[in-house]
């Protein structure tokens, strides 16, 4: 078997977790490829002396002989490791040493038994969707795809007008700061913390959620993933701000942008007795109350 690992920088209380996971990868004679920048902070660091079969620097130095790919870090380092796995349908868990870890849902306690279960093939594999962004400006060249949510958002204190169209048909306009499209995984992302729905990761939806707009009279939209948005920005400035995940770009106020569903999904592993709604009571207290 063989996996690769990618991670980022972890805090001391993590030192003995990510120790164990990489000498019980390594007793069990599992084939390491590593992510450079995170071999050299374990080095360097965490004074970590492990022998790894190979190191990757890119998503063209990872093939599709790899089983699956451990992200450990928090649901940040989660997303930017898909930008290595891309279409290689690579299956990725994350292992959290972040703080909430909605995608990287493996907690430090849970780490052994995590691993026995991806060793003995203990798990099912779920494909999750995408957003994809085209617009005649080149943005994200590198990647335009995003697992959680694009977001544009306005870049000076005034309002931007930001009109929708749904398959060419005229929606609405929103008088706002900004407007997220996310997909399902993304729904308990940003989209949730401005009044957006929760939605079940396998749904085949977008979810259309302002930011601060000036309406009382315009709320979250579910719409079917199988649809094109066009999106365009007209304001004070010449310039507003768009974003894939993590990853930001500045945008001509005169662009169009497209979004739809990408071509491909990402496959994220679930593991036993870890479920969507088990996640949600544990990391977001959803319907928490004494009576329970």
């Amino acid at each position: 078997m063989r996996i690769a690992l990618f991670g980022k920088n972890f805090g001391d209380t993590c030192n003995t977790v990510v120790y164990d996971l990489l000498k019980k990868l390594l007793e069990k004679k599992i084939s390491i490829v590593i992510y450079s920048p995170f071999r050299q902070y374990l080095i360097d660091d965490k004074k970590f002396a492990f022998q790894f079969e190979s190191e990757f620097k890119d998503h063209s130095d990872l093939n599709t002989e790899i089983d699956f790919l451990i992200s450990i870090g928090g649901d940040g380092t989660f997303l930017e490791a898909i930008t290595f796995i891309r279409e290689k349908n690579i299956p990725i868990i994350g292992f959290n040493s972040g703080r909430l870890g909605f995608l990287a849902n493996i907690s430090t306690c849970e780490v052994s038994t995590a691993i026995d279960n991806l060793l003995n093939k203990n798990y099912i594999i779920e494909e999750k969707s995408l957003v994809q962004l085209k617009s005649r400006q080149t943005l994200f060249e590198e990647f335009p795809y995003a697992l959680n949510e694009f977001t544009l958002q306005k870049t000076s204190s005034s309002l931007i007008a930001i009109k929708v169209f749904v398959n060419n048909e005229y929606l609405t306009t929103y008088w706002s700061d900004g407007l997220i499209v996310s997909t399902p995984t993304g729904s308990t992302a940003y989209s949730l913390s401005l009044g957006g729905p929760l939605v079940t990761p396998l749904s085949k939806v977008f979810v259309i959620t302002p930011i601060a707009a000036h309406n009382l009279n315009v709320r979250p939209l579910v719409l079917p993933d199988n649809c094109d948005l066009k999106i365009t920005v007209s304001g004070r400035t010449d310039i507003y701000l768009t974003t894939l995940d993590s990853r930001s770009s500045k945008c001509d106020i005169d662009n169009e942008i497209i979004i739809t569903k990408a071509d491909f999904s990402i496959k994220t592993i679930k593991l036993p007795e870890i479920s969507f709604y088990t996640t949600l009571r544990n990391k977001l207290l959803w319907g928490a109350d004494k009576r329970n």
